[in-house]
């Protein structure tokens, strides 16, 4: 279960206290199903981006520097699980704290 603590302000205190956040198990598959889906797009275009660059500086497209320049350009793109759950506990936090 994937969980992420946040401070919150009090009037009683000057230091915050923390808060934890925790994600569903739907939440999290939730994620993680979209976190896959767009990777997958992303090593897609990073492919024919790799073929493109690789073409365009004249040089022979073998599917081993294809691949490797694609997971360059991946691991330079891609967006993560843990960044999205983040984002979703963050959510859940500030949507907790307006009540």
């Amino acid at each position: 279960m994937f969980s992420k603590s946040f401070p919150k302000r009090t009037d009683k205190s000057v230091y915050p206290k923390w808060v934890d956040v925790y994600l569903s198990e739907n939440e999290e598959g939730a994620i993680e199903a979209k976190a896959r889906e767009e990777n997958l797009r992303i090593m897609a275009q990073c492919i024919d981006d790799a073929k493109s660059i690789l073409k365009g500086k004249g040089m022979k497209a073998y599917e081993t520097s294809i691949i490797n320049l694609s997971i360059a350009l991946f691991e330079k793109r891609a967006s993560h699980e843990v960044f999205w759950k983040e984002e979703m506990a963050k959510e859940k936090f500030d949507k907790d704290s307006d009540k």
